[in-house]
């Protein structure tokens, strides 16, 4: 029996990993655990661990990384002090991490540093800030490398990847989003006590790059939002520097009933409350990915999500409090349906797929020594 270790450590990347986790679970050839950290142990972020556990998911590990708001580099050393310990009485066979966060680029150092092999979902995308630097890092740590599209794979053969080391899956969230078992919308407003039939959702993350401008950025989105009269469900942003002067800002929405503030939304409640509301502002990746998919319009602020977004829907403006509201404007007149999309990130089943590849010896005889593939 192989043993698998997933790590993670926002709900971003947990959404991306449910699906391959529950069904390496439930097959019998596998015994699958999972190394918690990250925002998911801060209770100020709504300690989303609960959320893991209430899954039904064995074998989780909770550590702690971080104590509020830290440094990344900060983070990074004090999550790969605590995997390696892990892994070191555990003794996987694999390590499997998600995208572009530290918590990712730690896992990938402990497994290679130890000759475990590494998986790496969602490599070769392109984005703005500190984490396409992490991205591409982690795709050279990793050993395995399953992707979203042609594109990445791509990408990947241009960092010097070997081809028989790229899979395409797809995106692993859309094995949920494309689920005829969602919850229906009243119910997820009744269960976060939402009474406005329309609303649209802000999420916005500090860009560390810029932390400097953290403060007067955010500024100009809460004072747009607030003239924009809409009404809003507005998540928190990740806990990266940066996120205080943020929270800090979201204090003036205290004052206004119609915009509603929460440290975390479930995911499946989250696609759910994305696929009925007239838009989604800020700068998250759920912009680019998962709102075009349901046709949702999007106003990208800023660099966060520089070079991805090219669908219709999706709008993009500088941190001017006019440009964000004209952004709003279009937003509210545009109908799209970007077909593009459905199939761009897979099928919806990338679990299947990465099924069939975990039980497929050849994977697990993946070298370990890496070898640079010339162009």
């Amino acid at each position: 029996m192989k043993k698998i270790v997933y790590l993670t450590g926002t709900r971003a990347d947990y959404g991306k990993l449910k699906s391959l986790i529950r069904i390496s679970q439930e097959c019998n050839d596998f015994d699958v655990h999972i190394f918690a950290t990250g925002m998911h142990m801060n209770s100020k972020y709504g300690k989303t661990v609960d959320e893991i556990v209430k899954s039904g998911f064995k074998n989780v590990y909770m550590y702690i990384n971080h104590d509020e708001i830290d440094h990344m580099d900060r983070i990074l050393a004090k999550t790969i002090e605590g995997f390696s310990d892990y892994i070191a009485q555990i003794k996987p066979d694999m390590i499997i991490v998600h995208g572009d966060r530290v918590e990712a680029l730690a896992g990938a150092i402990v497994g290679s540093l130890n000759n475990l092999l590494v998986t790496h979902i969602e490599g070769g995308e392109i984005s703005g800030t500190i984490d396409e630097l992490i991205r591409h890092a982690v795709s050279k740590l990793s050993h395995i490398h399953l992707v979203s599209n042609k594109d990445a794979q791509k990408r990947l053969l241009q960092l010097g990847e070997v081809e028989n080391s790229i899979y395409i899956i797809g995106s692993p969230d859309f094995d949920i989003m494309k689920s005829r078992n969602l919850p229906q919308i009243d119910g997820v407003k009744k269960y976060y006590n939402l009474d406005a039939e329309d609303y649209s959702i802000l999420m916005h993350h500090p860009v560390t790059t810029e932390y400097s401008q953290v403060r007067s950025h955010i500024k100009n989105v809460v004072d747009a939002v607030i003239e924009s009269g809409k009404n809003y469900v507005v998540i928190y942003p990740n806990n990266d520097l940066g996120s205080s002067e943020i929270l800090e800002e979201y204090a003036k929405f205290k004052d206004y009933k119609r915009i509603k503030i929460f440290p975390s939304i479930r995911f499946e409640y989250f696609l759910v409350l994305l696929k009925n509301a007239q838009f989604i502002i800020g700068n998250s990746s759920a912009g680019i990915r998962e709102a075009p998919f349901y046709s949702v319009p999007t106003i990208d602020i800023g660099s966060r999500q520089k070079n991805r977004g090219h669908f219709k829907s999706v709008i993009h403006t500088d941190y001017s409090k006019e440009k964000i509201l004209e952004g709003i404007k279009i937003a509210e007149n545009l109908h799209v349906d970007n077909q593009l999309v459905k199939n761009y990130f897979g099928e919806g089943n990338s679990d299947k797929l990465f099924l069939e590849l975990i039980c497929d010896d050849a994977i697990w005889n993946t070298p370990q020594q890496k070898q640079f593939r010339e162009i």
